[in-house]
């Protein structure tokens, strides 16, 4: 947007003069560098209302911000800086930020972003023109490399810095809304206050035009009149228009918020589950096709000082590139989150219909197969109980798996927590049991003069092992619940799954236990296959080709040697490896059936009428048909 000029240069010269120069006497910065010790470090806040000093100022563990500066702002409490991951050391930049026009202070330090006061709506007195005081006295401890609005101050290291400012009318420097530009306005953030009587039946709340924007470009904030039930105390909701604050962008890695940000504020109240919806609608720039966006709200109550952009009470409908409407049951700041780094997975809908029918057919074939082997039972085979366990461990899996978009979809983020966590359980209990198929095999194949383990061993392995990294992932919080993927084709239109959520957290655990364990498996898989091939490449029923394939293909699956292709992500081949490695285990069940099936088929055609025999040396010569 372009800001109509006088047409004489001396013109233009005095109005950027004099922007510029309420621009200074607004904002404030102070930076310095932070010598501390290497024990444990706490922020100290105290922040009053009011127009008097600020004083900042450190000592061997703490750093702390005091005074009257603040128009609407109170705050009293110790930090302990490591939670937020500072760790010691012997020095730590930061930088404290205040804008009076918002009310708002932010504390950047260590690479963190804190913010100390929230920004609010333009209050009526504002304290600027901060200056230095006396200085302090020098010291082992304290703050130094010190700079005010990039301007260097001091080298040495002090114990203390003291401010004082000027209350001053914010009116007089924030421009009138109506004969602003998008530039002049962007510390200035206009509310607008709407008093909720007996009657009232809802009501529409748009933000100020600004000089040069179209009246159809306002934001636009409907009020239901379920609010005035859900607020018991107080009448009045404050409706707050922010616009290009660098403060909203934190908090969210992979995205970016957009510059219209709105908040709606009960007084003392938390609003939240209302039975009819607020509406907000945001216009903006043209979004890419090739992003995503989605309504977000700020969780307030997560972590004081840090900005937590969630999904979750928002609902996003995309009328147009260029306009989103948004439908959340509470009350707080909400924005439009563009997605940026996330890449939308080409065919999603092939690969999820895909993997549905595969674990549809596996579930019923996982349950024949258990029948079936329950049936050879009274035969003393070693391999039954742990064919039984993987069989139940992919049963569960699959079943999880098919319902996991359902119950994401109808359940959200509440249930996602717990069948996110079931379905860690299910994934990881099926890899124990593929390797626990690994393990018994060697077992015959090498160790044939000592007993197989009993079963409730291979129980507590493959059942009871897996529970355990589950249970700590979910007493750590923050790791399972709502996931969404974003197809290429459409991207306003994302697939809900309840899985591990994208998050740093989430993330680390995935690798730290599922591939991890996934390596380990593929590749004892991938020996274990060649140790078999090497015991039995001379008999003579390895020179039949079914026998052959058979063999081979039957203990990939038994093995889990197919999820191998998870690490071939190569670029040229990447889509059709996907769809391989989606039909191959998704339909691992009904491969694990058939190759059980066949071998039996195959048996009875040679005129053996068991599953198997049951002495060790005969085990070791006949292992494929021992296996089975």
């Amino acid at each position: 947007m372009v800001l109509p000029l006088p047409n004489t240069p001396r013109a233009a010269f005095i109005l950027i003069i004099l922007i510029s120069t309420v621009s200074s006497q607004v904002d404030w910065d102070f930076c310095g560098t932070w010598q501390h010790g290497r024990g444990s470090l706490n922020l100290n806040i105290n922040l009053t209302t009011g127009c008097n000093h600020m004083l900042i100022s450190a000592n061997e563990n703490s750093l702390s911000i005091s005074g009257q500066i603040t128009a609407q702002c109170m705050r009293s409490e110790v930090l302990p800086l490591d939670q937020y991951g500072l760790h010691s050391g012997e020095e730590s930049d930061f930088c404290l930020y205040w804008e009076p026009l918002l009310d708002q202070m932010k504390l950047q330090i260590g690479g963190m972003n804190l913010t100390l006061c929230w920004p609010t709506g333009l209050p009526d007195s504002c304290c600027t023109g901060l200056t230095d005081g006396p200085k302090s006295p020098t010291a082992l401890y304290g703050i130094a490399n010190t700079t005010i609005k990039d301007d260097p101050t001091a080298i040495e290291t002090r114990t203390f810095y003291n401010f004082t400012g000027d209350l001053t009318s914010c009116k007089t420097l924030c421009p009138s809304v109506s004969q602003a530009s998008t530039q002049d306005n962007m510390n200035c953030a206009p509310s607008s206050e709407v008093e909720m009587k007996e009657d009232f039946k809802g009501q529409i709340i748009t933000s100020p035009i600004m000089k040069g924007v179209p009246p159809e470009s306002a934001t636009a904030v409907y009020l239901p009149p379920s609010l005035k039930q859900a607020a018991k105390n107080h009448s009045k909701v404050v409706c707050t228009f922010f616009k290009n604050n660098s403060l909203f962008q934190d908090g969210h890695e992979k995205g970016r918020i957009l510059n219209d940000v709105v908040g709606i504020t009960v007084k003392n109240e938390v609003i939240k589950d209302l039975p009819e919806q607020i509406r907000i609608t945001f216009h903006h720039d043209v979004i890419p096709k090739m992003h995503s966006r989605k309504c977000v709200s700020w969780d307030t109550r997560k972590d004081p000082i840090k900005v937590h952009w969630l999904g979750d009470g928002c609902e996003t409908l995309q009328k147009g590139a260029n306009h989103t409407e948004c439908l959340c049951d509470h009350m707080t700041y909400f924005a439009v989150l563009v997605q940026l780094e996330d890449k939308p997975v080409r065919h999603l809908l092939a690969l999820t219909t895909i993997t549905s029918l595969g674990c549809a057919v596996s579930v019923i074939s996982c349950i024949v197969l258990i029948i079936f082997l329950c049936r050879k039972r009274k035969s003393k085979e070693q391999s039954l109980p742990i064919h039984l366990g993987l069989a139940a461990s992919l049963t569960f899996l699959n079943l999880l798996f098919f319902f996991t978009g359902i119950l994401a979809n109808v359940g959200g983020e509440g249930v996602c927590v717990w069948v996110g966590a079931a379905l860690h359980y299910a994934l990881l209990s099926s890899f124990f049991w593929m390797g626990i198929e690994v393990f018994h095999t060697f077992w015959l194949v090498h160790v044939v003069f000592y007993p197989s383990p009993k079963p409730y061993v291979w129980n507590l392995v493959g059942f009871v092992l897996p529970a355990v990294p589950v249970i700590v992932l979910a007493a750590v919080g923050d790791i399972y619940g709502l996931r969404e993927v974003v197809p290429s084709d459409d991207v306003s239109n994302p697939y809900r799954m309840c899985w591990m959520k994208n998050n740093s957290k989430a993330w680390l655990a995935h690798y730290f236990t599922t591939m991890t364990i996934l390596p380990i498996l593929v590749i004892t898989g991938m020996v274990m296959l060649f140790l078999v091939y090497r015991e039995i490449r001379t008999r003579d029923e390895w020179r039949q080709n079914r026998v052959a394939f058979l063999s081979i293909w039957g203990l990939s699956c038994l093995y889990g040697t197919t999820w191998g292709l998870t690490f071939l992500d190569i670029r040229p081949l990447s889509e059709y490896i996907i769809f391989l490695f989606c039909i191959l285990n998704s339909f691992q069940g009904f491969f694990l059936m058939l190759r059980f099936y066949m071998l039996d088929w195959m048996r009875k055609q040679s005129g053996s009428s068991s599953l198997g025999s049951t002495s060790t040396g005969s085990t070791r010569q006949h292992m494929l048909q021992e296996k089975s």
